[in-house]
């Protein structure tokens, strides 16, 4: 893999996270970046799929088409091939030739039922619970050659580097909504609660009371009551107490 092809490869990565709409769109574009990026190596056309595996599962999350993660999937079910063993391993895992090699007798007979000759798992660390592969597949056999495994290893060496960056980005997104929504959680009930105040002449920690009451006594979620008394206050703009029966 030539410096510019590399760069241009990285290049493709960053875009990705940058524009990412969620993970699952991310592994996509990384597993069209990555059979492009092989099959320029090897000069015939490859597809892909990625494998996220966590806590003790794994999981086929992506793929640059469907055949590979329909094979993907078959192998995860099987819990065997190239791509199983690579992630075991954390170490690079040829199958080379369908109709010659011994191993993985059941997922062979799947590849050569898709018109797939060979096959190549290529692991990325992602943290100390969790790790991918990247699982190539060839039409023919003999082109993953040790220049192709190579490539392959440095392009999942950049794309494992994007993954936890993007991870990261959305691991953080989800922390600042729940922050979020606590926080409007709060307000509301705050409000609720001077209302109450105001209407009772009574303390906070009494609103609140009298607010948590009837909440049990209603069944009702806290800042749900608490949101429904805010409401209805603001479209009265008078003081009339809400639990008043």
């Amino acid at each position: 893999m030539a410096d510019q092809d590399m760069a241009d490869d990285l290049e493709q990565l960053v875009d990705l996270v940058a524009g990412m709409e969620d993970i699952k769109s991310v592994l996509d574009g990384l597993t069209e970046v990555a059979a492009a990026t092989m099959t320029g190596t090897t000069g015939v056309p490859i597809e892909c799929a990625v494998t996220l595996h966590r806590r003790k599962r794994s999981a086929t999350i992506g793929g640059s088409s469907g055949t590979a993660v329909v094979l993907d999937r078959i192998e995860q079910t099987l819990g065997d091939g190239p791509c199983v063993d690579a992630l075991e391993s954390g170490v690079p895992v040829l199958l080379g030739d369908v109709s010659s090699d011994r191993r993985w007798p059941e997922y062979r007979s799947a590849l050569s039922a898709a018109g797939i000759a060979s096959a190549l798992g290529i692991p990325m660390k992602l943290d100390d619970d969790a790790g991918a592969v990247l699982d190539f597949f060839a039409p023919v056999s003999g082109r993953f050659s040790e220049q192709a495994v190579a490539d392959g290893v440095r392009f999942a060496g950049m794309a494992g580097k994007a993954l936890r960056l993007a991870v990261r980005i959305v691991s953080a997104d989800q922390r600042a909504e729940h922050l979020k929504a606590a926080m409007d959680t709060r307000t509301v009930i705050d409000l609720a609660c001077g209302i109450i105040m105001a209407q009772s002449k009574c303390s906070k920690e009494a609103a609140f009371e009298l607010l948590r009451n009837a909440s049990n006594t209603r069944n009702q979620k806290l800042n749900d009551l608490a949101q429904t008394l805010v409401d209805r206050f603001a479209g009265q703009g008078a003081a009339e107490a809400y639990f008043d029966d």
